[in-house]
């Protein structure tokens, strides 16, 4: 065993170990729609400033969803029910009253000067007087301050942050970064105040937090009067916890609520989805990735079972990684994993395959050398596909919120797991296994000694599939065209999460199973509606806008399996997905789609990563376009599976690139259509049989799944259809027009002819 492998294995040793320890000792946290969570209602209160109408609550809506980002409570669920109520539920949550206390302050922060105080002398027990426009509140130590009005508010500071100053003996504290006027204003104040004599009450400055002074610091006489602090930062004292400091924090950088809200309901409530649901999801994806690995050992052999070897390690990393980083498990979660494994198999194909040419190229070939050929070659495809995606599932957590955020966490995590699996514990098993001399004897048992059935039939006919890349183009833009109709026949048919709903809660006599109730509502006809446990004899059930007619329908069926069932609440309510965060969404793939063009351009010149970025597109109208045909929901679900599609189209053409590049450098006279022809035919086996192993696992989903996770199977099983057909018959075709047009445009020396 040469130095390399030993150190690969010690370290592949040591990430499973860890690993193991990890899995055993770490539980993962399980989003609402898997285990359940807490549910409150939060009802919003009119002012003599502030009506609570509509539109007020939509905003303290949104400002609720920024503090619960704060709170660490990943996927949370937020739905608007009337005009006035506000319904929060909150997976995994250790303390839901304090998370309630905290939901409900309005967090309306002020910056005062003092402008007066107690002498000594003076009778503690007489009132400050107040002045017209004054105010007077106690400070930390209960001594009555009289305040001028506001100089700064909440909205003048640009971030805040919990500290702890060891040396300085502040403790824990809250640093305060002013923005804009801020600034200005802040140097204004300070420097006022800093006008009065050290030990004067009008040389302080009173912070104040929803009519509480919570600090309310001297300026130090550092501070030269009418100067003031002209950095914008200042820092709040008051003998904080770590707890009561992160929570001044949260409040101040999560804004003031517009109106204030009070709790009327908190309660425990069951999994969106279901046990049963739960149960058939997980018996799917064990099925799904047991004929997966059968499939990969039936093609690849020997080097396929370690495969499926290193396929299993990749789960054990990934779930330890996600248990570690206390991220949350969800259903968009995932559609993460389910592209993670599919990148994963995808890697171990890749390599292969090009073992797979060099065995077959070489006059005198060895196992051992093939493979690492194999590695190498396979390399920069690799790493290329597994980059793009990275930077997506970056970019979608940094900018998006709610599930698309959540999907991003688990893709990253699972596209790094897949990487480790594919290029650190699946190349060891490999090379240990190649060097043992029964198998060197014996090479047709690795898998990799034949070239395989698609790449012999490809080279006795050796079709020129690019020779009229036009016709593709055609072809493709009819498909498009026809899938693309349907958005404008059909439209697209947004589910409860984009456009709300109604919410109907019962009372029944017994504990029922949610399960029993979701599938009677499905046969009576209402296949979307979410059923949720509230609880020990409550059911709630969330669906699209009801007619009255279809309000009973759905009571009736209720009834039939739960028995007595008396209603306790029924109400309009909002859309979880609310503007701002489908918004955000939007502009979180916006951007990783740009960012992923600019790096394919970088890495293949721009004729190929616009390419690239078009075929993508072009997957994305399509499956929009079949599920407006078919008359299915576009929710959160699908929004994961969109997501998935994207990941996998982007994956292929890079592949099929990256032979493109290869091939061009080796023979840079060729013409660039008979290189991709080329670069088509070898990527081919690659492409039929990851799309082969995938399809596996997604149809596992689709059948076993359950309805809950139909469409999502669905969705991706279109997506991969379609992505790999783009690949091929779009991108490809599409790059050679682009190189063509690219070519015509640049000018030629001076005498030399132009050629197409």
């Amino acid at each position: 065993m040469n130095r390399s492998l030993r150190v690969r294995a010690l370290l592949a040793l040591a990430v499973l170990a860890l690993s193991l320890y990890v899995a055993a000792t770490v539980p993962v946290r399980l989003g609402l729609d898997l285990r359940g969570g807490t549910q409150i209602v939060l009802e919003t209160r009119s002012t003599p400033t502030a009506d609570a109408d509509s539109a007020a609550t939509d905003r303290t809506l949104e400002v609720l969803r920024g503090r619960i980002d704060a709170l660490g409570v990943a996927e949370p669920t937020l739905v608007r029910s009337g005009d006035h109520r506000i319904i929060v539920e909150l997976p995994g949550v250790q303390d839901p009253k304090k998370a309630a206390e905290v939901l409900g302050r309005t967090a309306q922060l002020t910056f005062h000067p003092v402008v007066g105080a107690p002498h000594d002398g003076d009778d503690p027990s007489r009132p400050l007087p107040k002045r017209p426009g004054q105010r007077v509140l106690p400070d930390e130590s209960g001594t009555p301050l009289r305040l001028a009005p506001a100089s700064l508010t909440g909205e003048d500071v640009k971030e805040a942050a919990a500290r702890f100053d060891q040396q300085g003996g502040a403790g824990w504290h809250v640093t305060v970064g002013f923005e804009g006027d801020g600034r200005a204003g802040w140097a204004r104040l300070t420097g006022e105040a800093a006008c009065a004599a050290p030990g004067d009450a009008a040389r302080r400055v009173a912070i104040v937090l929803d009519d509480k002074v919570i600090s309310s610091p001297q300026v130090d006489p550092s501070i030269a009067c009418g100067t003031g602090i002209r950095d914008g930062a200042t820092r709040i004292t008051g003998s904080f916890s770590p707890d009561e400091a992160r929570e001044l924090s949260l409040l101040i950088n999560g804004g003031a609520l517009p109106v204030p809200v009070e709790t009327v309901e908190q309660r425990t409530v069951g999994p969106t989805l279901g046990q049963q649901a739960i149960t058939a999801s997980a018996w799917a994806a064990v099925i799904g990735t047991a004929l997966t690995s059968l499939f990969i050992v039936v093609v690849y052999r020997l080097l396929g079972a370690l495969a499926a070897l290193a396929l299993a390690c990749y789960g054990l990393v990934s779930y330890a990684a996600l248990a570690a980083l206390g991220a949350t498990l969800t259903l968009p979660g995932l559609a993460g994993f389910v592209l993670a494994i599919g990148m994963a198999v995808d890697a171990n194909v890749l390599v292969f395959e090009r073992a797979r040419e060099e065995y077959a190229a070489r006059r005198r070939p060895s196992i051992r050398s093939a493979l690492t050929a194999g590695f190498r070659n396979a390399f920069s495809a690799i790493a290329d596909s597994n980059i793009t995606t990275l930077i997506a599932a970056a970019l979608l957590f940094f900018l998006a919120s709610g599930p698309v955020r959540g999907f991003g966490v688990t893709l990253g995590i699972g596209v790094l797991a897949s990487m480790f699996s594919a290029l650190v514990i699946s190349r060891v098993l490999a090379e240990i296994a190649a060097s043992r001399p029964g198998l060197r004897r014996r090479p047709r048992l690795t898998g990799i000694a034949s070239t395989g059935a698609v790449r012999d039939r490809l080279t006795r006919r050796n079709p020129l599939l690019m020779r009229r890349p036009r016709r593709w183009l055609a072809s493709s833009a009819a498909v498009l065209a026809l899938a693309g109709s349907g958005l404008a026949v059909r439209g697209v048919d947004l589910g409860v999460e984009f456009t709300g709903g109604r919410l109907i809660e019962y009372s029944t006599s017994s504990t029922v199973d949610p399960g029993r109730v979701r599938t009677a509502l499905a046969d009576a006809g209402f296949p979307r509606a979410v059923v949720q446990s509230s609880g020990d004899t409550g059911l709630t059930v969330r669906t699209e806008p009801l007619t009255g007619a279809e309000e009973e329908e759905v009571t009736s069926a209720l009834r039939e399996v739960a028995g007595p069932a008396d209603k306790v609440r029924d109400e309009m309510i909002g859309p979880s997905l609310g503007k701002e965060l489908r918004q955000g969404a939007l502009i979180a793939l916006a951007v990783a789609l740009g960012a992923q063009l600019v790096y394919l351009a970088a890495r293949f010149r721009w004729v190929l990563g616009s390419a690239a970025v078009v075929a993508l597109v072009h997957d994305v109208v399509i499956l929009l376009g079949i599920f407006a045909w078919l008359g299915k929901p576009v929710d959160g679900v699908f929004l994961a599976a969109l997501l998935t599609v994207i990941g996998y189209s982007v994956n292929d053409s890079v592949v099929l690139f990256d032979r493109v590049r290869e091939l061009d450098r080796r023979g840079p006279g060729s013409p660039f259509s008979e290189v991709v022809n080329r670069a088509i035919l070898r990527t081919l086996p690659r492409t039929v049989n990851t799309g082969i192993g995938a399809a596996f696992m997604l149809t596992a989903l689709a059948v076993l799944g359950g309805s809950s996770l139909s469409d999502f199977a669905l969705a991706l099983l279109i997506g991969l259809a379609v992505g790999t057909y783009s690949s091929v018959f779009t991108a490809a075709p599409l790059a050679i027009a682009l190189h063509a047009r690219s070519r015509r445009r640049k000018p030629s020396p001076e005498g030399a002819a132009v050629t197409a």
